[in-house]
């Protein structure tokens, strides 16, 4: 099986290198990995670090957009570009560990589900560890309120819907019409699956999430609505 790993990036000049580093470390049996990184019109260093990289690491696929457009938009260019039977997105950040992404492929591998994502929230509130920071405990409740949401619209019970991590195949997405532009790509590609009647299998990971000033570019607050309505929208579009 071929993946497709699609890591969007904006001015993350201080990550990406370790980020693609450690995808490209992870070794799945029977996958062989295609790496995309779609650099969507970073104004910091970002784009120099990934050219220097890329001199010596020339199977990579480096896509940039010329002005920021948005997460969504960043991964539907990847999509585009993919050649993988199935595709991944990788934060260019270091929230998320590229090691799990060798446990998420499994129910592909044996055949049990076409679509997988690695949920952080199949679980209470931590307040000894991440919810302790209110920050993190809004996080925690506006994304289970919002695959409650998902799990009552769509019929299929779904903890942690704005994940990152998805496994989808690419022939499913081949056929619909993207237009997320920014962080609603999460809710609208898990709509549109699921309107297919996909069944998503959610497979329990760990982050390490990042405050704002550690740049964290998720609003919550601007985030939230918009997920919400595209949500109700896809479900009687």
């Amino acid at each position: 099986m071929k993946l497709s790993i699609i890591i969007p990036v904006f001015n993350e000049e201080v990550s990406i290198v370790d980020v693609i580093k450690n995808v490209q470390d992870i070794e799945i049996p029977k996958v062989t990995k295609e790496i995309i990184v779609v650099d969507d019109g970073s104004t910091d260093a970002t784009a120099s670090v990934i050219s220097k990289f890329r001199s010596q690491n020339s199977n990579l696929k480096i896509i940039t957009h010329k002005k920021n457009q948005g997460k969504g938009a960043a991964v539907i260019t990847g999509i585009k570009h993919a050649t993988g039977e199935y595709i991944i997105i990788q934060d260019a950040d270091l929230e998320y560990n590229p090691q799990f992404i060798i446990k998420l492929v499994e129910p592909i591998l044996s055949k049990e589900s076409q679509v997988v994502y690695g949920t952080r929230l199949n679980r209470l509130p931590d307040f000894s560890k991440d919810e302790r920071k209110p920050l993190f405990l809004f996080h925690y409740l506006g994304n289970r309120f919002l695959s409650l949401v998902t799990s009552l619209l769509y019929r299929q019970w779904i903890t942690d819907m704005e994940t990152c991590y998805k496994i989808f195949p690419k022939s499913a997405v081949d056929t619909m019409q993207l237009t997320a532009r920014g962080f609603e790509f999460e809710p609208e590609i898990t709509a549109k699956l699921l309107k297919k009647g996909f069944k998503i299998t959610e497979i329990p990971i760990s982050t390490k999430p990042r405050g704002y000033n550690e740049g964290k570019k998720l609003n919550a607050l601007q985030e939230g609505p918009k997920a919400l309505w595209i949500l109700v929208k896809y479900r009687f579009h």
